[in-house]
């Protein structure tokens, strides 16, 4: 595996790969056990200049390449990373610490959206719009944006990349991928061999692996780019909306969460914990849907409690490697730092432990934390990590208030065993997302996707990635002779 991410260890750049010129180097580490995978030198700032320029000088001509031709590229980059699948998921285990359940996760979402960007390429339609003016046809053409800049997360960065990458060069467009630094890998090289094996012309696609302590805001004002796509925290997404906006780009905005798993009197409770368990634990919690909050009414939070308690403490914590792990390390010590300082926090407010996990490095087993004050500044934060806050409700207004209070709106869910209740009380959250007898973890290729309040602006996903990666343009034609006032 050490020579698969050496092999990938290199900047792509105008259809070369080759080393970053910068003074120092992004260590690549494996979460888990430290093993050094990878040494990259840095992208300096004419280096990310060069890859925006090779963007725009190539996407002139895939631009006015038939898209029918153009959708034979992802038709082939599906095959080829089903061909690739094992090594691939090794890849997410190694370099994230992603379970083997993870790396299938991610995959299996992965797959799913490059077969929708084949289809994308031909979805671009224009109209005709009728004129007061006579003679007058106005045509309206939907056309790329240009070169389009994607900053991808550690999370899920294969599949993160992937969902503005592919659907961004499927309607026209260049781009610039900037992957996260804890992820140089599987977010940002080997999207880039992908798309070079799968026959996409040099130049479209470029992969730049900095930091922001080389670049500062460089890939952000650079003026070739006319879309940011970010997927990352709401305080970094500000500072993109801000950099951007002074500049008259597009941001689109996939941020944070503080979503709630609801569990109304009337939940079929088995079901609810099955759910909730998978919500706040997936992929360690690191996961901007995840159910950081369970909120439960009072007349089931006794049984709910027990039986959520008893899921959490057979979760199996250790080597993502091992096929029965399903709580693996989160991504660096950092994370683990600030994990362990939520606990002490909720113990020091007066909380208790239901299950205080243990931390080995950056090994953090679950916690399960009820009694926090009403006001306390944890319930309305995200945590990334495997935490899970149990609040305890009377009633559905009650619940409802407790769900909005956060600066966040991005997913969430209700159990109720009556559906059409479950959809009344989604519709009374201020939320991009909601679900009603699920989980909170979701996401489909043809499905609106993204966040209210600081969770984000902009939706992904279907029709939603031609408002994101393509502008309209009109052109009026006289066929006769219009009148002047002189």
């Amino acid at each position: 595996m050490s020579s698969y991410f050496t092999d990938l260890a290199q900047q792509y750049i105008d259809g070369e790969w080759r080393p970053g010129t910068g003074s120092w180097d992004i260590i690549d580490f494996n979460p888990y056990d430290d093993e050094k995978l990878a040494s990259i030198t840095i992208a300096t700032v004419d280096e990310v200049d060069q890859a925006y320029r090779a963007a725009a000088r190539a996407q002139t001509e895939w631009a006015a390449t038939n898209p029918y031709a153009r959708r034979t590229v992802f038709e082939k980059a599906l095959r080829l990373v089903e061909e690739r699948e094992e090594e691939i998921a090794e890849a997410i285990v190694a370099e994230l610490g992603g379970t083997r359940l993870k790396a299938a996760f991610e995959l299996h979402l992965a797959k799913e959206f490059l077969r929708e960007s084949v289809h994308l390429a031909l979805a671009p339609e224009g109209r005709i719009i009728p004129s007061p003016a006579d003679g007058k046809e106005n045509r309206v053409y939907r056309v790329p944006v240009g070169v389009v800049g994607v900053i991808s997360p550690f999370n899920f960065p294969f599949l993160l990349s992937l969902k503005s990458v592919a659907p961004a060069l499927a309607l026209g467009n260049g781009v610039v991928l900037k992957p996260h630094q804890n992820t140089p890998v599987v977010g940002g090289s080997l999207i880039g061999r992908i798309f070079e094996d799968a026959g996409l012309p040099a130049g479209l696609l470029n992969v730049v692996i900095t930091d922001i302590a080389e670049i500062g805001d460089a890939f952000l004002e650079h003026p070739i780019p006319k879309v940011i796509s970010f997927t990352g925290s709401d305080q970094v997404g500000r500072h993109v909306a801000t950099v951007c906006a002074s500049r008259f780009k597009r941001a689109v905005l996939e941020l944070g969460g503080n979503s709630a798993l609801v569990v109304l009197d009337d939940a079929d409770v088995d079901y609810a914990v099955d759910a909730a368990v998978f919500s706040r634990y997936v992929h360690q919690g690191q996961v901007c849907m995840a159910a950081n909050r369970v909120l439960v009414d009072r007349a089931v939070a006794d049984e709910f409690t027990e039986k959520f308690v008893a899921k959490v403490r057979s979760l199996k914590a250790g080597d993502p490697r091992d096929p029965e792990t399903v709580i693996g390390p989160v991504i660096n010590s950092r994370q683990a730092d600030v994990l362990t300082a939520v606990v002490d926090q909720a113990l020091a407010e007066g909380a208790t432990a239901l299950v205080l996990g243990a931390r080995t490095n950056n090994l953090v087993e679950p916690s399960v934390v009820t009694g926090l004050p009403a006001d306390s500044a944890l319930l309305r934060q995200e945590v990334f990590g495997p935490v899970a806050f149990l609040v305890p409700f009377d009633g559905e207004e009650e619940a409802v208030r407790l769900v909005n209070d956060t600066p966040y709106g991005l997913s969430g869910a209700v159990h109720t065993g009556d559906v059409e209740r479950g959809v009344r009380f989604a519709k009374r959250i201020d939320t991009g997302m909601f679900h009603v007898n699920d989980g909170t973890v979701h996401d489909e290729p043809i499905v609106p996707f993204g966040g209210e309040k600081h969770s984000g602006v902009g939706r992904l996903n279907g029709d939603t990635m031609l408002d994101a990666f393509t502008t309209t343009k009109w052109i009026s034609v006289q066929h006769g002779r219009s009148g002047f006032p002189f």
